[in-house]
């Protein structure tokens, strides 16, 4: 049962958003969105109204969205076996034609429109066409050294259809894959191009919504999130083994960003009705912040 509010709650609400409004109006915000809060239909819904209200209200955001699980369901149908090395898809010829086509021809412009049904203003951006990659070498799994095949990082990123879209206050969406310097298209963790672009953007916020609220101490207990973290407490919380598993490849694009110039990395769980809101425009926040 939906609880109901007057009108004097709801105006409080509006106004409790107010001074971030202001605050944040005109400046840019890095979004990475996947995971779980991709794979249901009205929370994919509720996220990109979600980024249509920062549109309206003068905030640009800039996404890129995952697709792994999309992915994976197409290589199985065309008799594939996924495999995963230090959280990496092994990607060979037939694999990277599937994953360019998922992210590029499925992924990618379904979210453009979907921004644009909602009232909003987006334009779909292949990452191949902006982000520069380069191959990663091998990577060890317990005795065995793996060739990942066509799977890259970001070494660099042309920013300016980004920025142009930007400028006229539509939001680029990105989809996760570069181009190397002899053309090969390259599968990138999308992690780690968003902290990449986040940190190149000089982003005000860089914000990763996935399917856990944020860090943790006891991940089953959800009254252990920390709310707030300075890069200082980090390294002790990796020591300490609260940020382990997959959340380690997003701290460190965190961490690098912030280097870069991010001015705050913020982590929450996006199958939370309307978190992207709450995190932003509440005094309370949702999920956890990583502070200079």
């Amino acid at each position: 049962m939906k609880t109901k509010h007057t009108p004097a709650q709801r105006a409080e609400v509006l106004i409790e958003a107010l001074p971030f409004i202001q605050k944040f109006r005109g400046l840019l915000f890095v979004i990475k969105y996947g995971g779980a809060a991709m794979e249901d239909d009205q929370v994919v819904e509720r996220f990109l109204r979600d980024v249509v209200f920062l549109e309206a209200v003068g905030i640009n955001p800039v996404l890129i969205h995952g697709g792994g699980k999309a992915i994976t369901a197409r290589m199985r149908d065309a008799g594939l076996k996924p495999r995963f090395v230090n959280g990496l898809r092994v990607t060979d010829d037939e694999s990277i034609r599937i994953v360019e086509d998922v992210l590029d021809n499925q992924i990618n412009p379904g979210i453009a429109q979907s921004i644009k049904n909602f009232g909003g203003r987006a334009v779909g951006i292949h990452g191949k066409t902006v982000l520069v990659g380069k191959k990663l070498p091998p990577q060890t799994e317990g005795k065995e050294t793996v060739d990942l095949g066509f799977v890259g990082e970001v070494i660099d990123v042309n920013l300016a259809s980004i920025q142009a879209a930007v400028a006229q206050e539509i939001v680029p969406v990105i989809s996760p894959l570069a181009r190397d310097s002899e053309g090969c298209v390259l599968n990138i963790n999308a992690d780690m191009a968003a902290g990449t672009l986040a940190g190149l953007l000089k982003a005000e916020k860089f914000i990763y919504l996935s399917d856990v609220p944020g860090i943790m101490r006891d991940p089953a207990h959800r009254d252990s999130l920390i709310p707030t973290v300075s890069r200082a407490e980090i390294e002790s919380l990796r020591k300490g083994g609260i940020i382990n598993g997959g959340m380690i490849p997003k701290v460190e694009s965190a961490m690098h960003a912030l280097a870069q110039g991010v001015k705050k990395v913020h982590f929450i769980d996006g199958r939370m009705p309307h978190s992207l809101l709450l995190e932003i425009f509440t005094n309370s926040g949702i999920g956890t912040e990583i502070v200079p």
